[in-house]
């Protein structure tokens, strides 16, 4: 029996494929999402069949012996694949959305071949799942391509298990699957349809056209990635005036290292299956405007994620911007008519398809830091993200994470499936989402919730959404979340110091956290220590106008300064009352001020625009450390920043030796905390988990600093460290809580 990701993957027909190769007598069938094999052969045979079972399977597929035994011999004459049956319990595994293998990229490129240029080419091997899938067990008809009846040539091809396409629940071609249509923006324009609305969409992105692109899970907005008047077109329209946009390369390596420094292993990561968005370095020979990302020396690149993005980069011949296709923070569209509506004002033209998209996938970013590429947002590719727990839950649970940056987490017995990004959960749409999401994780692994976790900030949609439902609700704190999703992923449930540093999250203690020092393990966290606390003037404006806090530091300290406001004394007499000043320990508002002492931003267009930019000023050189007291005659500790101050406002000084000092001072107190709670409390492991640690430099000094002194250091691996991986730490966390009650 084998178990893990073993459906919709093409497995049936590849063990098919094995049987016949080793010289193997027997048959496969599907079990309610396991697999399972009755092989009959000569021993050797037998032996190296199985071991080719895991060690050979598809790219698509994740396969696990779960069980084996011996039978007594039967008289078997061949290996067949038999009807599947569903009399034992579901063990559904979803795969997600994969890229076209090389075989279906050759077809298309193949002017003999019948699915020439045909933009929805796929097999078992490759193409969308997750975002197509309606109901199980997956079969087309449960698909949303239920609408496209096969072709007496695909047909055949769907029954022939000897066939990379037999039971490829999506397969089409030009005669019966789904079509292209393009819409210029001018309404009295003609439409374009098939290969003609290719044609269209490249020659009008050639000539400067922002273009809307229906994709696998989503529409993308597009324009060529060399024209600064289309980005300009497109920034000033979306708006997005600032905030890094990516850019989707031809998978040509010459291309790619002339605009962005590639290792082997980040172009093994770009060209798999998954097809992430990579952020990588610029090279020094770049040729792209700066304008895809103002301020920063570092692009968020791609390759061709779908046989139509690789067709529409070949007409175009030229990188395209290739940036969400929403309403900044919302889930990226999926409809077509909502599409028009929604993006009229963005998009001069619409590229269209009519395969229904079941589900929004929004493309997946990661990050090399540390020695590994580490995941910042997960999405089309690689999300469901599935991860063992270390015991059964008492009982299954829904976790609906936090504000920003949500995802869902869904936990029965030792499973636990993390959903794609949803996005920021202050509008209408982002809760629709939500809401989908909820009830499809439910159905599409046959499991129904009986209780709910959720972030404890009262304040929260997550949190009053959970409060209105009929189930019972276990809040869970934010950084506790973020601190037992880094032990549960890492599989550690022993005492670990965790440095559990963001932007704002409600504390136990009923104030913001955001930059602080955890002991113990998940669901039995102890407050050690944190950043010196300050009030911050007009509160949640304090994340786009780091001049607040400055100002805030400034005040705290004594230190005099002028915000860049009309009436800055009506301003700081309110701060003197606590009028709209909630107090705050956020390491993120800390990065803000630095930022904005140093002259860097004053103003942010994005969240984290300051901390990317100082991160970037430090980039190339070295900084001096200065030491930062840490008061421990309470708990918790406290790590005094003030010592920062005269450094960081001294204009003598570069911008970017002040803001190197400033993070190098930040990893030694990292350090120096760790060496004295040692000296208190027994670990050996110490965390760096928050979105703060999704800065590079912070990290990698942090890191070093941290193993000098003899620490294992626990970074996040395929959980992001920011509030996307706080659904899957509130069931960690909950699951630590209730260890020996069960």
């Amino acid at each position: 029996m084998l178990t893990g990701r073993v459906q919709g993957v093409g497995f049936r027909p590849f063990v098919y494929r094995l049987a016949l190769e080793h010289g193997i007598h027997g048959w496969i069938r599907n079990r309610s999402g396991q697999v399972e094999i009755l092989g009959q052969g000569e021993s050797g045979r037998l032996a190296r069949f199985e071991q080719a079972l895991t060690a050979q399977a598809p790219p698509a597929a994740a396969p696990r012996i779960a069980a084996r035994e011996s039978l007594a011999w039967q008289r078997l004459e061949n290996f067949r694949i038999k009807p599947s049956r569903s009399d034992a319990r579901p063990w559904i595994h979803i795969p997600p959305d994969h890229f076209a293998c090389p075989e279906c990229l050759a077809e298309i490129r193949n002017p003999a071949d019948r699915r020439y240029h045909y933009p929805f080419n796929n097999c078992t091997q490759c193409g969308p799942r997750y975002t197509l899938i309606r109901t199980l067990p997956y079969d087309r008809p449960n698909t949303t391509m239920a609408g496209f009846d096969l072709c007496p040539a695909c047909a055949a091809e769907y029954r022939e298990p000897a066939d990379r396409r037999f039971h490829a629940e999506p397969i089409a071609c030009p005669v019966c699957g789904p079509w292209l249509s393009y819409r210029p923006g001018m309404a009295t324009a003609a439409t374009a349809e098939g290969e003609a609305a290719l044609t269209a969409a490249a020659a009008a992105l050639r000539d400067g056209a922002v273009l809307a692109v229906k994709g696998i899970g989503g529409y993308h907005l597009m324009c060529a990635a060399a024209d600064p008047a289309a980005i300009e077109r497109l920034r000033a329209r979306k708006p997005r005036l600032h905030k890094p946009l990516a850019v989707l390369f031809p998978d040509d390596d010459t291309l790619l290292q002339q605009e962005v420094s590639c290792s082997r292993e980040t172009l093994a990561r770009l060209r798999s299956p998954q097809r992430p968005i990579l952020l990588l370095p610029r090279a020094p020979q770049a040729t792209l405007p700066e304008a895809l990302a103002p301020g920063l020396r570092e692009l968020g690149v791609m390759l061709p994620c779908s046989p139509l993005h690789s067709l529409l980069l070949e007409a175009v011949g030229a990188p395209l911007v290739a940036t969400s296709g929403n309403l900044s923070g919302e889930p990226v569209l999926t409809d077509n008519a909502e599409a028009d509506t929604r993006l009229s004002g963005i998009a001069d033209g619409f590229l269209h398809h009519n395969r229904p998209i079941q589900r929004p996938a929004d493309d997946s970013v990661q990050r090399p830091i540390a020695g590994a590429v580490r995941p910042l947002r997960l999405g089309r590719g690689d999300a469901p993200l599935e991860l063992e727990l270390p015991r059964p839950v008492p009982e299954p649970l829904l976790a609906v994470g936090a504000h920003m940056k949500n995802t869902l987490a869904l936990a029965w017995d030792r499973r636990l499936i993390v959903s794609p990004h949803i996005g920021d959960m202050g509008g209408r749409r982002s809760l629709s989402v939500f809401e989908q999401l909820v009830t499809d994780l439910q159905a599409l692994y046959g499991v129904r919730a009986a209780r709910l976790l959720c972030d404890a900030h009262p304040d929260y949609t997550t949190h009053r959404w959970a409060c209105e439902t009929q189930l019972p609700v276990t809040p869970v704190f934010h950084h506790h979340a973020h601190a037992s999703a880094l032990c549960g992923e890492h599989g550690i449930d022993e005492p670990c110091l965790v440095f559990t540093w963001d932007g704002t999250g409600y504390g136990a203690d009923g104030s913001l956290w955001g930059g602080e020092a955890l002991y113990g393990r998940p669901g039995d966290w102890r407050h050690l220590a944190r950043l010196r606390p300050f009030r911050l003037p007009g509160g949640d404006r304090g994340g786009r106008e780091p001049w607040r806090a400055a100002a805030a530091l400034c005040w705290e300290s004594g230190v005099g300064y002028t915000p860049p406001v009309p009436a800055p004394d009506l301003l700081r007499q309110a701060w003197q009352r606590g009028l709209n000043a909630p107090a705050t320990s956020a390491a993120g508002r800390l990065f803000d001020a630095a930022a904005s002492l140093t002259g860097l931003l004053e103003t942010a267009s994005y969240e984290g625009q300051g901390p990317m930019w100082l991160e970037q000023a430090a980039a190339n050189c070295p900084g001096e450390a200065l030491a930062l007291p840490l008061n421990t005659d309470s708990l918790p500790w406290q790590l005094d920043w003030a010592p920062l101050l005269p450094r960081l406002r001294d204009a003598g000084r570069p911008a970017a030796q002040r803001a190197a000092d400033f993070h190098a001072s930040l990893a030694a107190a990292i350090r120096d905390l760790a060496r004295r709670a040692a000296g208190v409390h027994a670990f050996t492991r110490v965390g760096l988990t928050g979105g703060v640690f999704q800065n590079r430099l912070l990290t990698e000094l942090a890191q070093r600093q941290l193993q000098d002194a003899g620490f294992q250091v626990l970074l996040c691996r395929q959980l992001p460290c920011n509030d996307a991986g706080i659904s899957a730490g509130q069931v960690y966390d909950y699951l630590g809580s209730r260890c020996g009650e069960d």
